[in-house]
């Protein structure tokens, strides 16, 4: 039998009881492999005893906690059905989640509070349980939950076939979907993420990006479990904590989205406070190399990126360091035991994965591999669609060079065609990051009654002066960006709404576009 995330964390304690595995901020408070795993047992069964059964759902609805983690494992060793929730959902969409997963708990915490309260009457069945002190009349308290319940294993039989995990999308174009892994797909992702990231025991990792989401989850916190590593959590993501704890704790190693990256590198004498980080690692949205070329020199580390999405587990491409700028606006080579197609993309249906294009040719990016979903909950057309032919139809859109590297154009949804031309909305914003007064921007297709669409671009400036008048200038002659691909209107913004991934929600930027066009 093929190893289970629940045999995996046993494996981890056997070898390392007395390792530091996690240290939470927020509580001051650490943990040992040892005193983790009592705490895990205690979760699981308290879960047994309040009903939780094999292929149940266990929701957390929680900024970055150790709790999280602990429930993550605990629902390993039961067989119940891990289900972590965007802590910045509203109202509406948590009570989405909670109909569609039916979870039987509901882990959440004192500052989620509100929202909680107004959807709990919708269901009566769920038991709410809260991480903190205070406990809401709705709900009851996780500590006396588990207090005085056994840390013995709870001794229930799994197999790697067993569902581990239910991870809803991140609804970049609407209500999101929730992606089925098995403990044997999540196991394959960690010794990956190990091999292609270098991670051993010896790391001390700071955990800044949400650990709901699969690239903090996946990629670096059950790697890091695997190989009896550290993580140091941090409630929420801020800058000059994130800073002061690289130093103070000797962290080696940390993922963060670009704009995480960009906001540390902005900081005065933050190099100074990095020496202990060997390793930075991104993802989950593309980082412009202008940006790449910045967050090297100043900080000094070395920068692996990943790219995949939720369905691929979610990590499918690594450009490791040293190709960092020789291969910059790539995202990379294939993992390991995954393979990568780009297929001509098909209108009236799935693409077929065996038309497969010539190096440099745009289009649709496929996969398949170990690491792969097994299809979206309770959706078997969407499940049939996406895995057609046994392939994951990504709707990601780009290409392949000569020497096997892949580099992500956009989403099929989100190419603009003007004038008969596609313009890949990605080279233009990578464009326009090169402007040194352009802090963030996304570029969208709107339309035009002579040319069909014409380029906008939503621009968030690092100053005020900063003119419609410049930008046209700057991209009029700009060396790598032809002139009709250049946006024909501009629109500056204080922020740009971003999904938990970093990835720009720009489903969001047309309904604005529209709104303010009407």
């Amino acid at each position: 039998m093929y190893a289970t995330l629940g045999s995996i964390f046993d494996h981890t304690v056997s070898l390392h009881p007395e390792r530091e595995a996690f240290v939470d901020l927020r509580r001051n408070k650490r943990w040992t492999y040892a005193q983790w795993r009592d705490d895990v047992h205690r979760l699981a069964n308290a879960l047994t005893a309040a009903g939780v059964a094999k292929g149940d759902r266990v929701s957390t609805y929680l900024f970055n906690n150790q709790e999280l983690a602990t429930a993550l494992f605990a629902c390993a060793k039961i067989g119940a059905i891990f289900n972590p929730i965007n802590f910045r959902l509203k109202a509406e969409e948590l009570a989405f989640i909670l109909e569609d997963a039916k979870p039987e708990v509901v882990l959440f915490e004192e500052v989620l509070e509100g929202v909680v309260q107004a959807i709990a009457p919708q269901f009566p069945a769920v038991q709410f349980w809260t991480i903190d002190d205070k406990t809401p009349s709705f709900a009851k308290n996780y500590h006396e939950q588990i207090a005085g319940t056994s840390t013995e294993d709870p001794g229930v039989d799994m197999e790697e076939s067993d569902t581990y995990a239910i991870m809803y999308t991140s609804g970049t174009t609407g209500r999101p979907k929730g992606v089925i892994h098995r403990h044997r797909s999540m196991a394959e992702q960690s010794m990956m993420c190990i091999a292609m990231l270098k991670t051993t025991k010896n790391d001390v990792g700071l955990v800044a990006a949400p650990m709901f989401h699969c690239a903090e989850l996946h990629c670096n916190i059950i790697p890091r479990v695997q190989a009896g590593a550290s993580s140091i959590i941090m409630h929420q993501f801020d800058p000059f904590l994130a800073l002061d704890t690289i130093e103070k704790e000797r962290v080696t190693v940390m993922f963060a989205v670009p704009t995480m990256w960009s906001m540390i590198a902005e900081i005065d004498g933050a190099q100074q406070k990095v020496k202990s980080l060997t390793r930075g690692l991104y993802g989950a949205a593309p980082m412009a190399p202008v940006l790449v070329k910045r967050v090297k020199e100043v900080l000094g580390i070395d920068l692996i990126q990943a790219y995949g999405q939720t369905e691929m587990g979610p990590a499918i491409t690594f450009l490791s360091e040293e190709d960092q700028l020789t291969k910059a606006g790539s995202a990379g080579q294939p993992a390991y035991n995954h393979e990568i197609r780009v297929v001509r993309p098909n209108e009236d249906g799935p693409s077929e994965p065996e038309d497969v294009l010539a190096p440099f040719e745009v289009g649709e990016i496929i996969v398949r591999g170990p690491s792969v979903m097994e299809g979206y909950f309770q959706r078997e057309d969407a499940t049939e669609k996406a895995l057609y032919k046994g392939w994951y139809h990504s709707s990601d859109l780009g290409y392949m060079d000569e020497q096997g590297y892949l580099y992500v154009a956009d989403r099929v949804d989100d190419m603009i065609i003007s004038g008969g031309e596609n313009i890949y909305p990605r080279e233009v914003e990578d464009a326009l990051h090169g402007h040194d007064k352009v802090q963030d921007v996304a570029v969208l297709g709107v339309p035009d009654e002579k040319w069909g669409e014409s380029v906008l671009a939503f621009v968030v400036s690092k100053d005020p002066s900063l003119t419609e008048q410049d930008l046209e200038e700057y991209c009029v002659n700009h060396e790598n960006l032809a002139r009709y691909k250049r946006p024909r209107s501009y629109r500056f913004v204080e922020e740009l709404p971003r999904n938990a991934s970093g990835k720009i929600q720009k489903f969001l930027l047309r309904e604005q576009y529209r709104e303010l066009s009407s």
